[in-house]
């Protein structure tokens, strides 16, 4: 008891001393009425509500902090089982197994081995494994699972067998030749047999190679080839009638370009007016005089002035074009772009009609309407059957290959790819190679040509923008070395991505690891050339099959070019004569603008007429004629520009 009482004379008389501190409503606490833990605790409780959320926890320390923080994997597994407790989609990967069946199995020695294969992506959510939706990565691990390749005890989780990819590709994106490392077991010499036992025919294992202990194939790759394969008819120049053609003559003759831009189209001269005569007008010959002036002006738009205004969002997709940099006036009646952001022009969409076309369209009957559709429908199908039965010449093939050979060698490819300035370094890449096949190939009667780049790496959405870049300029038919030589520098420039369909990794080369630590170690070579046979037979049937289905199906790349076609703003202006220097000058007359200088036009062109009768009949004055000479000169230099599209009487 004396203990006690001399603790509680302390504690009161501490008290005494220290108004503010607060009296022990405990004294039978542990550890004593006055100690340190005490009176610590007794802080935290009374001071709980008055501080905001000061008292509501006590903060760990850094020793408590670390020994209760759970590691990444931890973490990645309490995730995992929130999101399937919570009813999301239940895990595609293999379940753990139960641990006697663990102890069952007979332990075997695991190995680093390189895993060379090949995959069509379509129907997979890309190739990096994910624990609810079908990847590439994700049907291989099950594969091995199965073939007894990893163990049961590591079948619940790819990090325990160190799982690597080589190159990772997005949803949908075929590869024929790709890589993983990763510890297998590899006693079993039918074991890459027995692999492929368990996959669909879209994925193929082609070998599996021991490597060294440290190998990473992410890490050592030393470069990749691509192929890109895009329709012949891709490089056929845009139609006479679209706002692309039209923009490209009237340049070509301002700068004096007219005659180069013809040798460079020699080629296809003929096409369109062959078509038109062959294949358009006796379709057109058949119809009534109503019913064809509506699909002519549906399919054939008059770039006779720039209506503004309209949905674009599809196009400034392609070409990661800067709405906010961009911004253009809205015509009335017509829908702001913002108000539905999440649609996007369907890609089988005809060129915009005229703005009369629809008010004439509503007032026919039923019977009218559909022979509208009719002939519509069979033009779009005539076009559809000309496009395919063309067939590239050697000259264009060879305009094509001088366009590829200026991307080769170290450039700023800042702009053939997003969000990249051009101090930036990494803007900076080594392409070793790019080139066509000069022998196409023809499927169920499309022409087909094959673009293989090699390369050191590509930045995001690179190699589509590098294809389309080729292809445009050609079709438009201009200096394509010069303008992509002229690409590289400072300005920002809108490059249009070609579709993602024809797109697929070829195979990735390791000449660093084959020379060096191959040999030291007495591995063998990384090398997908001994599997040539087996990868050409895939790509026939699994990867271009698709391609040339989906293609036909979708008509995707005349989808596109089409909108190119008639995109009526200056973003790619480039592809004319005039340059980069035509995307800067603004488009900022209206279509009604347009027609009134076209009028003003007519008018002195029939004043310019009374006064030549005047003179043939000599009833002429002086000051008529000074007239006519200066409106004919104010006519000149006033004449209609409207960014770069001639009016139908200019």
């Amino acid at each position: 008891m004396a203990v006690d009482n001399d603790s509680a004379v302390a504690v009161e008389a501490n008290n005494q001393r220290s108004p503010n501190t607060k009296r022990d409503r405990s004294p039978d606490s542990e550890g004593g009425a006055g100690s340190h833990a005490d009176r610590k605790r007794r802080r935290f409780e009374d001071d709980r509500g008055r501080h905001g959320s000061r008292g509501k926890k006590r903060d760990l320390g850094r020793k408590d902090y670390q020994r209760e923080k759970m590691d990444k994997r931890s973490r990645n597994e309490h995730e995992k089982q929130k999101r399937e407790k919570d009813g999301d989609k239940p895990s595609v990967l293999p379940s753990a197994y139960a641990q006697e069946e663990i102890a069952a199995e007979d332990r075997r020695p695991k190995k680093k081995v390189a895993v060379l294969i090949g995959y069509s992506g379509t129907g997979y959510r890309g190739m990096q494994i994910s624990p609810t939706e079908r990847t590439i990565e994700g049907d291989l691990f099950t594969a091995f699972v199965k073939a007894g390749a990893i163990s049961k005890a590591n079948a619940d989780d790819p990090k325990k067998s160190s799982l690597v990819r080589c190159a990772r590709t997005d949803k949908g994106v075929h590869a024929a030749g790709n890589m993983i490392s990763l510890k297998l077991i590899v006693e079993d010499e039918d074991i890459v047999d027995k692999i492929n036992e368990h996959l669909s025919p879209q994925i193929r294992v082609w070998g599996i190679e021991r490597t060294i202990n440290s190998f990473s194939c992410y890490q050592a790759v030393d470069s990749r080839w691509y192929e890109y394969l895009i329709p012949s008819n891709s490089f056929i120049s845009p139609h006479p009638s679209s706002f692309l053609a039209q923009v490209c003559t009237r340049y070509a003759e301002e700068t004096g370009d007219s005659e180069a831009m013809a040798q460079r189209q020699e080629d296809i001269k003929d096409f369109w007016p062959d078509v038109e005569e062959k294949h358009i007008k006796p379709i057109l010959d058949e119809l009534d005089d109503e019913i064809r002036e509506l699909v002519v002006r549906a399919l054939f738009p008059r770039w006779d002035g720039i209506t503004l205004g309209g949905d674009d969002s599809y196009i400034r997709g392609i070409a990661d074009i800067d709405s906010s940099n961009t911004k253009r006036p809205q015509d009335k009646g017509r829908r702001n772009p913002d108000e539905d952001p999440e649609e996007e022009p369907q890609e089988d969409e005809a060129p915009p009609p005229t703005e009369d076309a629809p008010s004439q369209q509503s007032i026919l009957g039923p019977v009218k309407r559909e022979a509208l559709f009719q002939a519509t429908k069979r033009l779009k199908a005539a076009y559809d059957s000309a496009r395919r039965s063309y067939r590239i010449s050697p000259a264009r093939i060879a305009l094509i290959q001088s366009a590829l050979s200026a991307y080769v060698g170290t450039k700023n490819f800042h702009n053939y790819t997003i969000q990249k300035a051009p101090t930036d370094p990494s803007a900076k890449r080594n392409i070793k190679s790019f080139v066509v096949n000069p022998e196409p190939i023809i499927i169920e009667g499309t022409e087909w040509l094959s673009l293989k780049v090699h390369g050191q790496s590509f930045m995001m959405h690179q190699i589509r923008k590098l294809v389309g870049m080729v292809t445009l300029l050609v079709r438009c038919g201009a200096d394509a070395p010069k303008r992509i030589n002229e690409s590289y520098g400072k300005e920002k420039w809108s490059i249009p991505k070609v579709p993602g369909l024809g797109l697929l990794l070829e195979r990735p080369v390791f000449d660093t690891y084959n020379k060096n630590q191959a040999q030291k170690f007495g591995r063998e070579q990384l090398d997908f050339g001994k599997h040539d046979e087996k990868i050409e037979k895939f790509k026939r049937e699994q990867i271009y099959g698709r391609i040339w289905d989906e293609e036909r199906g979708a008509n995707t790349f005349h989808q596109f070019f089409n909108h190119i076609d008639n995109y009526n703003q200056p973003h790619f202006l480039y592809l004319t004569s005039k340059g980069y220097e035509a995307t800067k000058i603004p488009i900022g007359r209206r279509e009604t603008e347009a027609k009134s200088e076209v009028k003003a036009k007519s008018e002195v062109k029939a004043e310019n007429e009374d006064v030549a009768i005047k003179q043939e009949s000599g009833d002429v004055k002086t000051e008529d004629v000074k007239m006519e000479d200066v409106k004919a000169e104010d006519l000149k230099s006033e004449e209609v520009r409207v960014e770069g599209v001639k009016t139908e009487d200019s």
